[in-house]
């Protein structure tokens, strides 16, 4: 290890620390003073002045093998090769005489597709997030593992911007030429992941397979199915079925061979936690896992999960085996069903669309939803809110590229795609009323066992989905939007306006296929 670490240009650290347990890696974070122990016996941890992803401080390294198929623009900016490697090496000569512990892994539970991965920590608590986010290897696998990709995560280093050419103190620089991910001056445990997610989302097209930022359960038969939405959709809770068993929470990948986990673990939000909406992910903040930015009390260890003093974005990292039914290794069948979540804060989304390949891909690009009033300072009603591929701080390559995968990938194993709404209906946020959970779960159940294949479906006039006229277990009222609006004029006058955004915001996407643009709603 030591050989290792010299050729990465580590030299003379004060001790290694390689492949420790999670019990071996909390003891080292607690006798360091990283964090405190939970009544529930979870690592509690702040990450100081960075309670999320720093999303101006990443960077890629910009080399003539990769250059042209970058999508360059304010998500994925370019660095030089010059300061990518004086930022390095400043790290490197940062972390001389200190303690560094080291995590192999996969990236990838599916044996044919993983990326093997080492990541050098300067902290205990930065190596069991890695332990716990990405796939273990076995004893057996240790013995001959290389890793084809690192990660040096150095928290307490600070880049001066003026010297080191980049935009803050902190810098998150992807390397494929060599290899590499730099993480400095942020604790916040989910760059580290992120990272190797956006490297995995640039690697694996050419490998054939399609990265996805979703989360996928099977089915008692089998079935696989991938539920896509930004924060604040549902997205974990209606993935996390007591009746279907979890693949994974947040990435993917689909190959040839079915869908398979990209990490180990679990990185979930906690904010306003409660054991009766989420008892899976309560009952997994035990010993093992890692807690950030969640008030503590001092002298009972007691979780304050409704307290986002620090940050709205708590978080909390564990193994995937914490879930009870959870998938091991994280692999399943091709997805039969592929579920994108909105929330329509405007209230003029169906509650449920059935979409051809081409309105898949027209949503799939948009990824739609929107920001309440109160959530930000200075918003005053909702905001609609559009994230490329519903992770546009993840993807390297052009929208189109992700987009056609998916088409093709609804081509060859039949899959169906359904866009269901878990805002509002019957008027705006503050007007009207949230859709109630038994409808939605309705909904998804309907779609994953194929009880809306054969429905009588209406196209919307305005968004040009397919919406069914009927649905087991909901209403047929509410199925019809512009029905739950009291004043039918007011409907089509917001619906209208929420349209003209879909357009709006599509129009920035260059080279997008005329095929993929005419599946979207209808502008005036």
């Amino acid at each position: 290890m030591k050989s290792y670490l010299e050729s990465m240009g580590v030299y003379e650290p004060a001790a290694v620390y390689r492949n420790l347990s999670p019990a071996e890696l909390t003891e080292r974070a607690l006798a360091r003073g990283e964090g405190k122990l939970s009544n529930t016996g979870a690592l509690v941890i702040k990450t100081g002045k960075y309670t999320g992803r720093s999303p101006d401080d990443r960077f890629i390294v910009d080399t003539p093998n990769i250059h042209d198929k970058v999508d360059w623009g304010k998500i994925n900016m370019p660095v030089e090769r010059a300061v990518a490697d004086a930022v390095y090496g400043k790290m490197c000569a940062y972390m001389q005489n200190r303690e560094v512990f080291v995590f192999d892994g996969f990236v990838g539970a599916d044996a044919e597709y993983c990326l093997p991965i080492r990541v050098i920590c300067e902290n205990a608590a930065s190596a069991l997030f890695a332990t716990q986010a990405f796939v273990r290897p076995s004893e057996e696998q240790l013995k001959t593992f290389k890793p084809e990709f690192t990660v040096l995560c150095c928290p307490g280093f600070k880049c001066d911007p003026e010297k080191d050419g980049v935009n803050s103190e902190a810098a998150v620089i992807i390397d494929f030429e060599k290899n590499r991910v730099t993480i400095a001056c942020t604790k916040y445990s989910g760059e580290i992941k992120k990272s190797m997610f956006s490297v995995m989302n640039f690697l694996m097209p050419e490998r054939g397979v399609f990265p996805m930022h979703c989360s996928a359960n099977i089915g008692k038969d089998g079935d696989s199915a991938l539920f896509f939405g930004l924060s604040g959709t549902g997205k974990t809770t209606l993935s996390a079925d007591p009746n279907r068993m979890l693949i994974g929470d947040d990435e993917h990948g689909w190959s040839p061979n079915g869908v398979f986990n990209f990490e180990g673990g679990c990185y979930a939000k906690c904010i306003n936690l409660s054991r009766e909406n989420e008892p899976q992910i309560w009952d997994a903040i035990k010993f093992g896992a890692l807690v950030e930015n969640v008030i503590i009390d001092d002298e009972t260890r007691v979780l304050n999960y409704d307290d986002g003093s620090i940050t709205e974005n708590t978080r909390v990292a564990y193994p995937v085996e914490y879930i009870p039914n959870c998938v091991i290794p994280g692999v399943g069948d091709h997805p039969k069903t592929v579920i994108f979540l909105t929330a329509d804060a405007f209230g003029v989304l169906p509650p449920i669309a059935k979409l051809d390949k081409n309105m898949a891909m027209y949503h799939f690009v948009t990824g739609y939803t929107a920001k309440l009033a109160g959530t930000e300072r200075g918003v005053k009603e909702p905001q609609a809110t559009f994230s490329t591929l519903f992770g546009a701080p993840f993807f390297l390559r052009h929208p189109s590229e992700y987009a056609e995968m998916l088409g093709k990938r609804m081509d060859e194993h039949g899959a169906q795609v359904f866009l269901i709404n878990t805002g509002w209906s019957g008027g705006p946020y503050g007007v009207g009323s949230r859709m109630k959970i038994k409808y939605t779960r309705a909904m998804v159940t309907a779609a994953l066992e194929g009880k809306l294949n054969d429905v009588e479906y209406a196209i919307h006039p305005i968004f040009n989905v397919m919406v069914p006229k009927t649905c087991e277990g909901v209403p047929d009222e509410v199925l019809d939007p512009r029905e739950m609006w009291a004043d039918k004029q007011a409907y089509d006058k917001a619906a209208q306006e929420l349209a003209n955004m879909f357009v709006k915001n599509f129009s920035k996407y260059s080279n997008m296929p005329k095929h993929i643009i005419d599946a979207g709603p209808k502008a005036k």
